[in-house]
């Protein structure tokens, strides 16, 4: 196990961003009759956000940190750090963190750089970036986290296009000598690495015409190799096992109650599946909110969307203690128990 523990860093301010155009489940068109309600009551998912062409995540990260800066307060001068973690990067090279410094006006001392992770990266996001500020040396950093799956899932596929929507979160940490310290458990199985792949984007296997071809797998699912594939049956095995696990885990290594918590924010990769770990670390419903009826996965960007969209007025006006967990492709893993106070979250942004 990889446990961490993180000393004088808190959380102060959350925004999430996400694109106006609604797009339901129920019109789809790949779907035999019948097929669109078994997914939304398998899935929990009714309809999704999706971005148009000109968008992308980095957009939606931008738009949601700068209304954040702006509530916050805070001179652009006065932050450190700018972390950028998803797999929709606008380019393989430069660092996408990079672009949106400059788009931001930040200042040229401000370290920047990429996270390329999907359904783990925000539990990921917040052990690198609480690491850095947990000495001192930076005090101010900007972890901005999401993804638009919309740009790199086949929408003639009915395994993934209906479950997953676009948007962008932006999470506001200081440098605190009084905050409470931060827990981690991060683990990774590259041994399944394609479980969860885009086989052509990057350079192990180029972009070529044939990679671009589409083909049809059969009715209803058609792809080209530049677009997500998912093994649904071994991601469901490995979630429903190594995700508990992780969690306990978490709670033995620090001596945490589960019971005691407030809340458990697990990435919203279906209710199903969620709901299957929910039950077996035998923790109430109403200590589990969920946003993916709405939303989808939204990948990176669930566990923020969920605390945004779900538990805004908890997280504004009190004390509360959570457990995070992310889970998918890598594969990765990881648990995360913060404990927050009165955290500027900003109402959903629409864009």
């Amino acid at each position: 196990m990889a446990f961490l523990s993180v000393n004088n860093v808190e959380i102060v301010g959350l925004a999430a961003a996400v694109p106006k155009n609604v797009e339901t489940l129920d019109n789809l068109e790949f779907f035999a009759p019948g097929e669109a309600e078994k997914v939304m009551a398998l899935t929990g998912i009714k309809e999704r956000r999706i971005a148009p062409r000109e968008m992308v995540c980095s957009d939606y990260c931008t738009i949601a940190a700068e209304k954040l800066m702006d509530e916050l307060k805070w001179d652009k001068e006065s932050i450190d750090t700018l972390v950028y973690v998803s797999v929709s990067r606008d380019y393989i090279e430069p660092n996408t963190a990079t672009v949106i410094q400059g788009k931001l006006g930040l200042k040229s001392e401000c370290i920047t750089f990429d996270i390329p992770m999907a359904c783990s990266g925000y539990c990921y996001g917040l052990s690198i970036v609480a690491s850095l500020l947990s000495s001192g040396c930076i005090k101010r950093a900007l972890l901005l986290v999401g993804d638009t799956p919309s740009k790199i899932i086949s929408p003639l596929d009915k395994t993934l296009w209906p479950i997953h929507g676009d948007a962008g979160t932006a999470t506001a940490l200081e440098y605190n000598i009084s905050a409470k310290p931060m827990y981690f458990n991060l683990m990774s199985d590259g041994t399944q690495f394609n479980a969860i792949i885009a086989p052509s984007s990057g350079v192990r296997e180029p972009i070529t015409i044939d990679s671009l071809k589409i083909i049809e797998l059969e009715p209803g699912i058609a792809r080209n190799k530049t677009h997500v594939a998912m093994d649904g049956m071994a991601v469901f095995s490995f979630t429903i096992t190594s995700v508990p696990k992780c969690i306990k885990s978490l709670c033995e290594h620090f001596n945490l109650d589960i019971q005691d918590l407030d809340y458990l924010l697990l990435h919203q990769a279906n209710k199903y599946i969620d709901e299957k770990i929910r039950k077996k670390l035998k923790v109430s419903e109403d200590k589990v909110p969920y946003c993916l009826e709405y939303f989808g996965n939204t990948s990176s960007g669930t566990i923020p969307m969920t605390m945004v969209t779900q538990i805004r007025e908890k997280l504004s006006n009190s004390q509360n203690r959570m457990v995070l967990c992310g889970f998918g492709a890598g594969l990765s893993w990881a648990s995360v128990y913060i404990e927050t106070k009165d955290i500027k979250v900003l109402p959903l942004i629409e864009y």
